[in-house]
C-alpha cells in the first residue's frame, strides 16, 4: 500500500482510507501495466488466490453493469443478460466508464464500485469467485494487483455501499 496518497486518485486514496479503517489486509504487488487477462499472466504477481476478470457493460435502457469473473472464464454475451436481469448488452465506452467508475480501461476491477456514488452500477460478482478463498484484483490502476481473503472483500464491497449480486455462469454455454 503506498504510503503517499497525494500521488494518486482521489478515489484511490478513499480505497485505501476505507481498507485501513476497516483494518483489512490487503496486500499490493507492482507490476507492469496489463490490459488484458493475456497480459497479466505474462507478469505473475505472486498473490494467492483466482484473478478477476472484469467487464464494464451497459444494456439498452442504458443501465450499466460491472461483471467480475475468474479470469480465465469465458463469457456467453448471449446468455449473459438472462443471467444478471438485462437485456441485450453491450460493452460500455472509455468516456461512460471513467464517468461511472473513475477508471480507464485496463484497470477496471471491483474496488472502482467506490467511485460509484450515485449507485448507477449494478454489480455482479462470478459465483466461483464468490466461493473461493481468495481473489485478486487491481486498486484502480492497471500497474498493480491487490488481494483479499473473501469475507474482507464482501465487508469491503459492503462498507462502499455495494450490493453484490451473485451470477452463477456454470452453467452457460461458451
Amino acid at each position: 500500500m503506498p504510503g503517499d496518497t497525494t500521488e494518486i486518485s482521489p478515489g484511490r486514496a478513499r480505497l485505501y482510507a476505507l481498507v485501513a479503517e476497516l483494518g483489512i489486509t490487503m496486500p499490493e504487488v507492482s507490476h507492469e501495466a496489463v490490459f488484458t487477462v493475456e497480459e497479466a499472466e505474462a507478469h505473475p504477481h505472486g498473490l494467492p488466490g483466482l484473478d478477476t476478470k472484469n467487464l464494464f457493460l451497459k444494456d439498452a435502457k442504458d443501465q450499466l453493469f460491472l461483471v467480475t469473473v475468474r479470469a480465465d472464464r469465458r463469457v456467453d454475451m448471449k446468455s449473459l443478460p438472462a443471467v444478471i436481469g438485462s437485456r441485450r448488452l453491450s460493452f460500455g465506452s472509455a468516456e461512460r466508464l471513467f464517468d461511472a467508475l473513475g477508471v480507464t480501461p485496463g484497470s477496471v476491477t471491483p474496488l472502482a464500485m467506490i467511485n460509484d456514488t450515485p449507485g448507477r452500477v449494478s454489480f455482479w460478482l462470478d459465483r466461483a469467485l464468490a466461493e473461493a478463498e481468495h481473489i485478486v484484483c487491481h486498486p484502480l490502476v492497471n500497474t498493480a494487483s491487490v488481494g483479499f481473503n473473501l469475507p474482507d472483500f464482501l465487508r469491503l464491497m459492503a462498507a462502499m455501499g455495494t450490493k453484490v449480486q451473485i451470477a452463477d455462469l456454470d452453467n452457460l454455454p461458451g
